[in-house]
């Protein structure tokens, strides 16, 4: 199968177990998602391997709780999942994204640069 990023509009059963395992700070019922709050993830083989949240307001976006699952990381899914995010996002023209929960910094730094985005200490802006 293929590696597709998707925006979740509603949560089966399945999604719920994967962003268990994604973000293990969040109940399914703390994830709000409608027009403004956006869920993407990355799907790979029914199952979900990463994911990012979204809330936009008009031109700007925030981006917040971008993780991918361990055994899945160094293999291009993080970007992909930012750069289609990004792209099925048109209208937005400025994106922010929080250092806050960030594991290590200084990776997510380089991560975040290489994508275009410019490291403003307190988290990375794209313009």
């Amino acid at each position: 199968m293929k590696l597709t990023i998707i925006r979740l509009t509603a949560l089966s059963e399945q999604d719920i177990i994967d962003l268990g395992k994604i973000w293990p700070e969040y109940s399914a019922s703390s994830l709000q998602i409608d027009e403004e709050h956006r869920i993407y993830a990355a799907r790979f083989n029914e199952r979900l391997l990463g994911a990012v949240r979204v809330t936009v307001k008009g031109t700007q976006g925030a981006l917040d709780s971008l993780r991918i699952r361990e055994i899945t990381r160094r293999r291009g899914v993080g970007q992909y999942l930012l750069e289609e995010t990004l792209r099925e996002n048109p209208a937005v023209k400025s994106w922010w994204m929080s250092d806050v929960g960030v594991e290590d910094r200084a990776v997510m730094t380089a991560f975040m640069q290489a994508l275009g985005f410019a490291d403003l200490g307190n988290g990375w802006e794209k313009r």
